[in-house]
């Protein structure tokens, strides 16, 4: 009932044009495209990832809160990341180790620059909706279905942590 009236309100707010939030269109790293706009009504937690960080296990985590939660509506958008110099050296390599080592089975973007003057456009609406910008990797923002940013975390909260499943369990069913 809840995500109804929550989609019912994004809804006239769009009519009204008052509902923007943040958006955009990422390369999948499986080719093609994702856009943040197709999951307007679902909440989606997107977070900057690398394989080679000390951060790198939580995609365990990442994984565990998406199995939980993707049945009621949760997307999970992994972004994965070469800013702080972590990543592997192309698309390919991060999609093997990340299936190989974790079974991740999240959307997931090619490698993309998530802060700076070369962030995702994505990144930059965060940034100049909220301030936030990620400061390292495995850094979380929490986009609610009417697509405004309702919290961020930085890399020490796992995706698991009660901060964020209980701000992820306020838009789901």
């Amino acid at each position: 009932m809840k995500r109804i009236i929550l989609i019912l309100v994004f809804l006239s707010l769009a009519q009204a044009g008052l509902a923007k939030g943040v958006g955009g269109t990422f390369a999948s790293i499986d080719g093609g495209q994702l856009s943040v706009e197709d999951w307007r009504g679902q909440p989606v937690l997107v977070v900057n990832t690398a394989s080679q960080c000390a951060f790198t296990r939580q995609y365990d985590n990442l994984q565990k809160v998406y199995d939980r939660y993707r049945a009621r509506g949760l997307v999970v958008l992994a972004v994965p990341s070469d800013d702080f110099n972590q990543e592997l050296d192309n698309a390919e390599d991060v999609k093997k180790f990340c299936e190989l080592n974790y079974a991740l089975d999240v959307p997931m973007t090619d490698i993309t620059s998530v802060r700076g003057a070369l962030a995702h456009p994505f990144y930059k609406q965060v940034a100049a909706e909220t301030g936030f910008e990620p400061a390292w990797n495995f850094n979380k923002i929490l986009i609610a279905p009417d697509g405004s940013v309702a919290g961020t975390w930085g890399s020490a909260v796992r995706p698991d942590a009660r901060a964020i499943t209980r701000q992820i369990e306020t838009f789901l069913d």
